[in-house]
């Protein structure tokens, strides 16, 4: 692997030089066209950048990554703020919102916006009738196919397996239904929501959910290395399609961390909200989660993360409220079975002191 250093804000002094060596030392386990692994201490950032391909026009750490299922804290924070400026409750039924009126199963009739967000709402991971149109294109385009409402219409024909609120089960498909419902609660499209309510609020300029301008964006790659094309998330836009570049990575988690003060005390509200502990599950209820976070104990306090992958891309993103520090990775490579992307970034955030 040939690996480029970058530090672009970093500071100079030991502790920054130690953290930098670190990062050099975790890129050597990953191999991906291109990485990136940034941290930030206390608001003091340190970047390393680096991949088996020469770089491209645009800085790794200014080119903007698909984070996948990592765009799912952007929808909590949404939700949280939204809730936190009282136009929505966070118990509120999602088909009273998204289709008033409508006829729908029991427990469809019972899944809350806090079901949705939580993987609590008894929803399977995708709807029954999105594989038949996404298996012939699985490596390539599974979710342009199924536009938003065909989610909608999906939610609400659906039979929940589980009674809301009694069973945990990772669905992309309830978070893409939190979106369309936010959407019709408020008026607004999501991708406005979202920009109003977070990403222009946070300055997190380089942030969206579109692919930008052309050589913006990272190529994701599958496991041989072959490029594969810019994900389209369909319908399933809240779950899965923020782009971001590593500093904003790093700006989004710092906020969780007592960053600068945001100028509305809603978004202060939002931010404690997500960071707290909601629910726990698995055996002996040894897993806990926030709204929008895993939560996990470490030697230096709990931490919190979000881990995302799409067709031939990763990201991580994770914090660790006790001691400031925040860790952000990204890799233009398909996750694999023998693959240590997700591991390299969780022990940076677990085991640093």
């Amino acid at each position: 692997m040939t690996d480029v250093t970058a530090a672009p804000v970093t500071t100079p002094g030991s502790t920054a030089t130690a953290t930098a060596r670190l990062l050099a030392e975790a890129a050597g386990a990953v191999d991906a066209p291109d990485l990136v692994l940034a941290v930030s201490r206390n608001g003091v950032r340190t970047v390393h950048t680096g991949g088996s391909a020469e770089p491209g026009p645009v800085p790794r750490e200014l080119t903007a990554y698909e984070l996948g299922s990592a765009s799912k804290p952007y929808a909590g924070l949404l939700l949280a703020r939204l809730v936190a400026q009282g136009r929505v409750r966070y118990e509120d039924r999602a088909a009273d919102l998204l289709a008033p009126g409508f006829p729908v199963h029991p427990a469809v009739r019972r899944i809350t916006l806090r079901h949705l967000l939580t993987h609590t709402s008894g929803l399977p991971g995708l709807p029954a009738d999105f594989y038949p149109q996404a298996v012939p294109r699985w490596s390539t385009d599974p979710y342009g196919g199924y536009p938003a409402d065909r989610v909608v219409r999906a939610f609400l024909r659906a039979r929940p397996r589980h009674r809301p609120g009694t069973r945990w089960r990772y669905s992309n498909f309830a978070v893409s239904v939190l979106g369309h419902t936010l959407a019709a609660a408020t008026g607004t499209p999501w991708e406005v929501l979202l920009h109003q309510q977070v990403l222009a609020p946070l300055g997190l300029a380089a942030t969206r959910v579109r692919p930008g301008p052309e050589g913006t964006d990272a190529v994701g790659h599958r496991r041989d290395g072959t490029p594969v094309p810019a994900l389209d998330t369909g319908g399933f836009t809240a779950a899965g399609a923020v782009r971001a570049t590593p500093l904003d990575l790093l700006t989004f988690l710092e906020a969780h961390l007592d960053g600068p003060e945001p100028l509305d005390p809603t978004l202060n509200a939002a931010l404690t909200d997500v960071c707290r502990p909601l629910l726990r599950r698995g055996l002996r209820h040894a897993h806990t989660h926030t709204l929008t976070w895993f939560h996990h104990p470490s030697p230096y306090g709990p931490v919190l993360f979000h881990a995302g992958a799409t067709l031939g891309q990763q990201a991580f993103l994770g914090f660790r409220p006790d001691t400031g520090l925040a860790v952000a990775a990204t890799a233009t490579r398909r996750v694999h079975r023998a693959d240590t992307f997700v591991a390299t970034a969780y022990s940076l955030l677990t085991e640093t002191p």
